[in-house]
């Protein structure tokens, strides 16, 4: 790999690659992110992968971020059916704006967007 993981001096998850970049405000967060996305991929009916310059042209207008995530760099945005991943840390880590990648979860139910 281009990077390791590494915990910060503030106690937050990232990456450390061509410079330190941290991805989550702490370890909690990124464990979250990871339970959400395997939660999101087992019950979305669609699943969508964008990359590079496209994922800037996502509109996220009227999503609400999602906080259990504790996102810096890579987050996570629940809107009315669908839940989205940006995952941004890799392209700042390693000065590679090629390498910005979003995941579209669509078809939720609310148990796919909130679960129990």
């Amino acid at each position: 790999m281009a990077y390791g993981f590494a915990i910060g001096p503030g106690g937050e998850f990232g990456i450390d690659a061509y410079r330190w970049t941290p991805l989550h405000a702490d370890v909690d967060g990124w464990v979250e992110a990871l339970a959400l996305a395997d939660h999101a991929a087992h019950w979305a009916r669609t699943r969508t992968r964008i990359t590079g310059e496209a994922v800037g042209a996502l509109d996220l207008t009227g999503y609400e971020r999602v906080p259990e995530v504790r996102g810096l760099t890579d987050t996570w945005w629940r809107g009315k059916d669908t839940l989205v991943a940006v995952y941004d840390g890799e392209a700042v880590g390693l000065a590679a704006p090629q390498c910005r990648v979003a995941h579209v979860y669509g078809g939720l139910d609310d148990w796919g967007l909130r679960g129990g």
